[in-house]
């Protein structure tokens, strides 16, 4: 489109100077080379023009890319700022919810410290149950008593009984042997005697259950102790001997033994 103008425009040019008279005509070559001129300043023009078109536009295109490649930076500075700041934010709730639960565990430990050492009445009332399961047998609830009747209150007899590590099977066991020991007993009698000392009737069958004990020769000791400070008949001692708990077989073993 821009070489047809300067055509038209190199002709104009003849066509002027054609106008300047027959002479004008005659010398035609020196108005060709003007007009060559011309149109090579013209083509030379829009070469610089286009040149300059095509700068401009790189330019552009390197200020665009250049502007898009300083916005992904800083988008991506963006995002790295803002990851880095959730991670110390993280961290930072972590190391507290950590703290806290260090100073609830800090704080729980305390208390039950100061829980299991308990009151100076409280620890006089475990000294004295510790010295009592020493030198003889009770039950749980049998041992809470004992302290009541040396003064304590219940709650610091019950803390006391609880504080203390005591097998309370084994206890009945000690409890069995001990009866056993210094007075005649039926099997069911002696197992009542446990659960009336507190012992549950789990732990008193069991602990007669081990004993290793001759009933019909307890029921013999317990009809010399009958026949001793009180005068009975023979059917009346098999009857005593039976509310005692021992089998019509034993009693009457024992009365026989007796001679009665």
């Amino acid at each position: 489109m821009r070489k047809s103008k300067k055509m038209l425009s190199a002709a104009g040019l003849i066509v002027l100077l054609s106008g300047c008279g027959q002479e004008a005509v005659e010398t035609d070559e020196p108005v060709l080379e003007v007009a060559e001129e011309v149109e090579a300043a013209e083509t030379e023009k829009a070469e610089t023009e286009e040149k300059a078109e095509v700068e401009t536009a790189e330019k552009e295109a390197a200020e665009a890319e250049e502007k898009a490649k300083a916005e992904a930076e800083a988008k991506a500075t963006a995002e790295e700022e803002a990851k880095a700041e959730a991670e110390a934010k993280a961290l930072a709730e972590a190391e507290a919810k950590a703290e806290e639960q260090a100073k609830a565990e800090a704080e729980e430990a305390e208390s039950q410290a100061a829980e299991n050492a308990g009151s100076a009445s409280q620890q006089q009332a475990i000294g004295m149950a510790e010295d009592y399961i020493e030198y003889t047998a009770f039950s749980q609830s049998g041992l809470v008593e004992q302290l009541e009747f040396e003064g304590f209150d219940n709650a610091d007899a019950t803390y006391a009984v609880e504080q203390i590590d005591v097998n309370w099977s084994e206890q009945a066991v000690k409890s069995a042997e001990d009866y056993i020991s210094y007075t005649p007993f039926s099997q069911s009698g002696l197992v009542e005697q446990l659960e009336f000392e507190g012992f549950s009737n789990a732990d008193a069958t069991n602990a007669v259950g081990v004993l290793t004990v001759d009933w019909s020769e307890q029921a013999v000791l317990a009809a010399q102790d009958y026949i001793e400070y009180t005068s009975f008949s023979r059917s009346g001692l098999i009857e005593q001997l039976e509310y005692e708990g021992y089998s019509n077989a034993d009693a009457t073993y024992a009365v026989d033994a007796i001679g009665l």
